[in-house]
C-alpha cells in the first residue's frame, strides 16, 4: 500500500518532467536549419503540426494559407481575433503568451514551435525539448523581419516576401492621396490611455502609407517610439486631422467610454468634426502582421477618403 501511495505521489512530478523529453520526431525526415534569436535550429522541410505563442503569428499562419494547431492567447479566455475569420475553429489554446503551458503543448506533438525571445526566453529550452523551436527577437517595431522569418520556418519564404511586397505596395497606393493628412492613433489600455508612435505596429502601417502623424506622436524625445502615455489633461496630444481609437480588453472600454464622453476629449478638432472613428483593437495592436496590417490600410481609406 505504502508503495503504490508513493508511486502515484510522483506520477504529477513525472509529468512536468516529461517535459523535457521530445514527443517529437525530431530527426525523422528532412529538415533545414534556421537561424533565429535563441541561435540555429533544424526544422522539418515541411512543418505540419505548429504551435504558436505570439499573436502576430496567428497572422502569419493565417496570411500563409496556414492554421496552427495551438496558440497562446493573450489571456485565459480569449477568444480567437474575430478579423481573421473561422482559419482557427480547430485550433486548441496552449496557455497564455507569458506563461505557455507545456503539458498541453506537448500533447499536441507539434513538429514546430514558434515564439518569440521578448515574451518566452525563460521557456525555450524546454519548448525546444518538446519540439524543433524558432523564437524571433522582439514583437511590435521588427514586425516585417519576424513575419519573414516565422515563413522560413514554415517552409513559405516566397509566399512571406510576396505578400509583403503586394502590402506595401497597397500601402503606397492607399495612402497617395492622404498625404497631406495627420493621423493619430490613440489607444486606452486597463491603467492608462497611449498614443502610438511611429515604431508602433499601426504606426508602422500609416508610415507606409506615407500620412503624417501629429508633432506629439512622433516621440521624438523619446527613445522608444512604440508608444507614449496621454492624460485627460494631456489629452489634447491626442488630436489630428483624424484620430483612431481602440481599446484593450472589457476594463480599458469602460476607460475609453468614461473619456470619450468627458469635456475634454469633446473639445479635440477630430471629435468635433467627426473625425474621431472607434477601431478594431485586435487589428491595430495585437494582429502584428500582414493580414491585420491590410486591415489597417481599409480603415485609412475607408475614413479617410472624405477627406481627400
Amino acid at each position: 500500500m505504502r508503495l503504490r501511495l508513493a508511486t502515484l505521489a510522483v506520477l504529477p512530478v513525472l509529468a512536468v518532467a516529461a517535459c523535457g523529453a521530445s514527443t517529437s520526431a525530431q530527426g525523422g525526415g528532412p529538415t533545414r536549419t534556421v537561424k533565429h534569436a535563441m541561435g540555429e535550429t533544424k526544422v522539418p522541410e515541411t512543418p505540419k503540426r505548429v504551435v504558436v505563442l505570439d499573436t502576430d503569428k496567428l497572422d502569419t499562419m493565417v496570411s500563409l494559407g496556414l492554421a496552427p494547431i495551438g496558440a497562446a492567447q493573450a489571456t485565459e479566455s480569449q477568444k480567437w481575433p474575430a478579423y481573421l475569420g473561422d482559419a482557427l475553429k480547430d485550433t486548441k489554446p496552449v496557455g497564455t503568451l507569458q506563461q505557455p503551458n507545456l503539458e498541453a503543448i506537448m500533447a499536441l506533438k507539434p513538429d514546430l514551435i514558434l515564439g518569440t525571445k521578448f515574451r518566452q526566453a525563460a521557456f525555450y529550452d524546454k519548448l525546444s525539448k518538446i519540439a524543433p523551436t524558432v523564437f524571433t527577437e522582439k514583437v511590435g517595431v521588427t514586425w516585417k523581419e519576424n513575419f519573414q522569418l516565422d515563413a522560413e520556418a514554415l517552409g513559405k519564404p516566397a509566399e512571406a516576401a510576396k505578400l509583403m511586397s503586394d502590402y506595401e505596395t497597397r500601402a503606397k497606393t492607399v495612402g497617395g492621396r492622404f498625404s497631406a493628412l495627420k493621423v493619430s492613433i490613440v489607444r486606452f489600455m486597463p491603467t492608462e490611455i497611449r498614443m502610438y508612435g511611429p515604431e508602433s505596429f499601426s504606426g508602422i502601417v500609416v508610415g507606409d502609407a506615407g500620412i503624417q502623424r501629429p508633432a506629439a506622436q512622433l516621440l521624438a524625445a523619446q527613445e522608444d517610439k512604440r508608444f507614449g502615455k496621454l492624460s485627460q489633461e494631456n489629452i489634447a496630444q491626442a488630436d489630428g486631422d483624424a484620430l483612431f481609437y481602440s481599446a484593450y480588453g472589457e476594463v480599458a472600454a469602460t476607460s475609453q467610454a468614461q473619456v470619450t464622453a468627458g469635456p475634454l476629449w469633446k473639445k479635440l478638432g477630430a471629435v468635433t468634426s467627426g473625425r474621431a472613428h472607434a477601431v478594431d483593437d485586435e487589428v491595430w495592436m495585437l494582429g502584428i502582421g500582414v493580414k491585420a496590417a491590410n486591415g489597417i490600410l481599409d480603415d485609412l481609406d475607408k475614413y479617410l477618403t472624405p477627406l481627400a
